[in-house]
């Protein structure tokens, strides 16, 4: 078992820490402040790849798989937790569209995505259908060779901002609504299309370097070419994408909280009370250690997932599962020890503490809360035993 990273996958990362040095971290806390959604620096993270990083070659993108792209990711991360964030829903939606979408869908709308020049959202979530996505409402109806799209969807990230959207719905045919996940379809769709509208942009605790806002289709119509996979795949397709999403998140997590423990080591051998620094007190010493190997440890973890993903593997959703559970736990745990090691410096805007533990604390909401990633592990493992699912 080698842990050690390949030449390849050590450029990709300096590579992307570099740009996130350039780019991303000199402007996250104005973008925090000013709510500013950096279309410019997205598409400079297209003419490098960030947005198709595992978008096959074959169609434009970047090719890599999921343990090369957390690594990637991770870096970015570092720079601007809300700004890596949208790029990973970007590259979730990018990916089905190149993966399910006809060639007719990929002409339309890949090369725009792959360049960074237009932008993805991915619409899931509606008012009554959170963590329960199977029961969705929003409903297309098939008329011939064109779907005829219904429907509220809510918490979209990039909403208003973007140009193309991935959405889930229910199929209708001849006036009855296809019941349960076997129900659904998955569309790609213009977002500036006739009969779309946009509420108004959220007010968020974090995440505000990208715009989120619900989405109202009233009578959207669709042609049939522009739906991902078989009809009735839809529900099968976004959990494929939430899986990778699932390590996308928790690799953002990653990221903050490595940001955040280099900005507490460095404040700790610099700020000075009773006459020496912090770091000599061994409490601090203790918490710095505690924060490291969680750290460690999620990264491990994560890493372990993405290859499972990369392979393959059966257990791959699982993995996935845990990862982000653990992962987005210990991130927003090990920015919140960050701050408090900061005393009353942490609590304020001049310091990037308290933004990193605004930007984390929804990582444990999206991509399915962490309850739901509970209860997705603990029911593997009592239908088939420990022994099996750790293989």
């Amino acid at each position: 078992m080698d842990y050690a990273l390949s030449e390849e996958q050590e450029a990709f990362r300096q590579t992307a820490r570099e740009f996130s040095k350039r780019e991303l971290a000199p402007h996250a806390a104005r973008w925090d402040a000013e709510q500013l959604f950096p279309k410019d620096v997205l598409k400079k993270a297209g003419e490098v790849g960030f947005m198709s990083l595992y978008t096959p070659r074959a169609d434009g993108g970047l090719g890599l798989g999921r343990l090369d792209s957390s690594l990637v990711i991770e870096e970015l991360a570092h720079g601007c937790t809300s700004t890596t964030a949208f790029m990973t829903i970007h590259n979730m939606a990018l990916w089905m569209i190149a993966t399910f979408g006809t060639q007719l869908a990929k002409d339309a709308f890949a090369e725009g995505l792959i360049s960074g020049e237009k932008l993805a959202s991915y619409c899931l979530t509606e008012p009554t259908a959170g963590s329960d996505a199977a029961s969705l409402r929003s409903v297309a109806r098939k008329h011939g060779n064109t779907y005829v799209l219904n429907g509220t969807k809510v918490f979209i990230s990039g909403a208003g901002a973007t140009d193309v959207l991935v959405v889930m719905a229910r199929v209708d045919i001849d006036g009855s609504p296809v019941p349960g996940p076997s129900g659904i379809s998955s569309f790609v769709v213009p977002a500036d299309a006739p009969g779309i509208s946009y509420g108004r942009n959220e007010q968020k605790m974090g995440w505000n370097s990208q715009p989120t806002r619900a989405i109202t289709f009233e009578d959207v119509e669709i042609p049939a070419a522009h739906r991902l996979g078989k009809e009735g795949e839809g529900f099968r397709i976004a959990m494929q994408g939430l899986d990778g999403g699932r390590i996308n998140i928790a690799t953002c997590s990653l990221g903050t909280a490595q940001a955040a423990l280099d900005q507490a080591v460095g404040y700790v051998q610099e700020r000075r009370q009773f006459d020496q620094p912090l770091a000599d007190f061994q409490s601090v010493q203790f918490k710095l250690a505690d924060m490291l190997t969680e750290l460690v440890a999620a990264r491990q973890m994560v890493h372990l997932a993405a290859w499972k993903l990369d392979q393959g593997d059966p257990n791959a959703s699982l993995y996935s599962a845990m990862a982000k559970r653990f992962a987005t736990d210990m991130g927003f745990q090990v920015a919140n020890e960050a701050l408090q090691l900061h005393g009353g410096y942490g609590y304020m805007k001049e310091y990037p503490l308290e933004r990193h533990v605004r930007d984390t604390r929804v990582h444990q909401i999206l991509e399915g809360t962490n309850e739901i990633m509970r209860v997705i592990i603990s029911r593997r493992l009592l239908m088939e035993g420990a022994n099996e699912v750790i293989r």
